[in-house]
């Protein structure tokens, strides 16, 4: 990867839906060459995906709980199946195997407190293996980043 597939990648992190003319002007490339890159950039895994990042508000989806959970053993079935039964769950956007006082951070988003009760009461308790959660509630989101600057 040389330093123009990183500014295309820095660009499309920014706005996936730039044109390749847009994309061309900018790093001062012709359309084909800007084209063939992007392919290559997926081809390589560099590009996994493209989304779209809807607001939550408007949703009505904009309650924000960082929950860590710890298990009562640390056996490979155990962590490969809260692993499978985790990913099932709508309500978690994001899971993370992490170090320390607990096994896993997720990052759970819901209508209110009210819905993520439920959500914990009804889905996350009846996981296999799962002993303890300490929830923390987000006020105010103060930084959100999907893209990592190259």
């Amino acid at each position: 990867m040389d330093t123009i597939d990183k500014q295309l990648l820095n660009l499309l992190q920014d706005n996936a839906k730039s044109t390749n003319k847009a994309l061309s002007l900018q790093l001062g490339l012709s359309v084909t060459a800007v084209h063939e890159r992007i392919k290559k950039l997926e081809r390589q895994g560099f590009i996994d995906s493209y989304v779209a990042l809807i607001d939550k508000k408007k949703i009505n989806k904009n309650f924000i709980v960082f929950c860590q959970v710890r298990l009562s053993r640390h056996s490979k079935d155990y962590v490969v199946q809260f692993e499978r039964d985790i990913k099932a769950l709508d309500e978690v956007v994001a899971c993370y195997h992490i170090s320390g006082d607990y096994d896993y951070l997720i990052k759970v988003v819901t209508q209110d407190m009210e819905s993520y009760r439920a959500f914990v009461v009804n889905k996350l308790t009846t996981i296999s293996h799962v002993s303890q959660t300490h929830s923390s509630f987000v006020i105010n989101p103060v930084k959100q980043s999907v893209g990592i600057k190259l």
